[in-house]
């Protein structure tokens, strides 16, 4: 079901959405969903590895660059810790 802006169901107050129903989703449970998703990723994936370009030169036509694959590492306590933060933010009362 699609919510229209303009129908009397839906209305925004205070940062959160307000839907049919009386729920709300306020900006803490969607920080809260966000930690738990990033913790379960980190812990799923580990890390991450990126790639940067360090040195470039030019001789005449020719053109050289050297580029590096950085590995950043996501620690498993980072992890834990991001999932546990979200879900004590999850379960607290909501101001509404």
């Amino acid at each position: 079901m699609r919510l229209d802006p303009r129908d009397s169901r839906w209305n925004r107050d205070g940062g959160s959405e307000r839907f049919e129903g009386g729920e709300t989703v306020g900006a803490l449970k969607i920080v809260a969903i966000v930690l738990i998703a990033g913790g379960i990723i980190g812990l799923v994936y580990g890390g991450f590895t990126y790639t940067k370009s360090t040195h470039e030169a030019k001789l005449g036509p020719f053109e050289m660059s050297i580029k590096d694959k950085e590995t950043v590492n996501i620690p498993v306590w980072a992890g834990v810790v991001a999932i546990v933060a979200g879900g004590v933010l999850l379960f607290v009362p909501s101001k509404s």
